[in-house]
């Protein structure tokens, strides 16, 4: 495994920062279009699915928000007064900034067996697809963030940002990228839509992942002092979407044990990602003794 992860950080290391962002950001949007491709085999969302879905994702970025990012950030500035506060000033503007999107983007939340849905931001004549669509695209803005500022702190050269951090957090938000897909494309196809349009509307919601991921990363090349409050900053965005969404949302229904089960299998597979990249990057200093 690491023979591999080598081979590919001699692959891409030598690409610009942005350019391996936008390379991650990429591949992160072809999981979700091949999670919303499930609609050409699956008729309708089962509600257990669904909420089991919804929970893996939140696992997923809860201990991305804290692992891949918000410890780096505190680690960064480990050697001042307080190195807490630029993790801390990230990260509630973070939430305020999704907040904000939130008030003024026009989207609904998929409250399972609600079919009146909850309604955000400005008023509009946006059929129920699109404002659909909307709510997912909003909730892959911060992970596209995250996987930019993440790739743009490898051009800092601080020892905290590596290759293999970043990639770890690109596959974990790919991961749950898949179920994502499915998640917004199945109830689509479930209220009429034909199979096409179904799978076009769910792989279109993660088009913002590689925008704002090249975004995020060349911010980190031209201003790198921002890089812990870059990191913050996408994690109090992602937290703020897993609680104002993703975890009401999966506890709507039924199925509120099935969901918990399954966010913490996601926040598992997030932690033994990030595990395997601080382990990898020890061994050279365990071997070397």
């Amino acid at each position: 495994m690491i023979q591999g992860v080598t081979f590919m950080e001699e692959l891409f290391g030598s690409l610009p920062s942005y350019f391996q962002a936008l390379i991650a950001g990429i591949i992160t949007w072809l999981l979700t279009a091949l999670g919303a491709a499930g609609v050409f085999i699956f008729n309708k969302v089962n509600g257990k699915v669904l909420a089991s879905m919804q929970g893996f994702a939140a696992g997923i970025m809860i201990a991305a928000s804290f692992w891949s990012l918000l410890q780096p950030s505190i680690e960064f500035k480990e050697d001042t007064t307080f190195p807490w506060l630029p993790a801390a000033i990230g990260f509630l503007l973070g939430g305020l900034f999704i907040r904000l999107l939130d008030a003024i983007i026009p989207h609904i939340h998929q409250r399972i067996g609600d079919k009146s849905h909850y309604r955000e931001g400005v008023k509009t004549s946006l059929n129920k697809n699109t404002l659909l669509v909307l709510a997912i695209t909003l909730h892959n803005i911060p992970e596209g963030l995250s996987i930019g500022v993440a790739f743009g702190g490898i051009a800092s050269s601080n020892e905290h940002a590596t290759f293999l951090g970043a990639l770890g957090l690109a596959i974990g938000i790919g991961i749950q990228n898949i179920p994502e897909g499915a998640a917004l494309s199945m109830p689509i196809r479930a209220a009429g839509a034909s199979k096409w349009k179904a799978f076009n509307y769910g792989q279109a919601s993660a088009l913002v992942e590689p925008i704002f991921a090249m975004l995020g990363a060349a911010l980190i090349v031209v201003m790198t002092p921002v890089l812990p409050y870059a990191l913050a900053f996408a994690a109090g965005a992602m937290i703020f979407v897993v609680v104002e969404e993703l975890i009401p949302d999966s506890q709507s229904g039924n199925n509120t044990d099935l969901a918990t089960l399954s966010l913490m299998i996601g926040f598992t597979i997030m932690m033994i990602l990030d595990a395997v990249s601080y382990t990898h990057l020890t061994l050279p200093t365990i071997y070397s003794v």
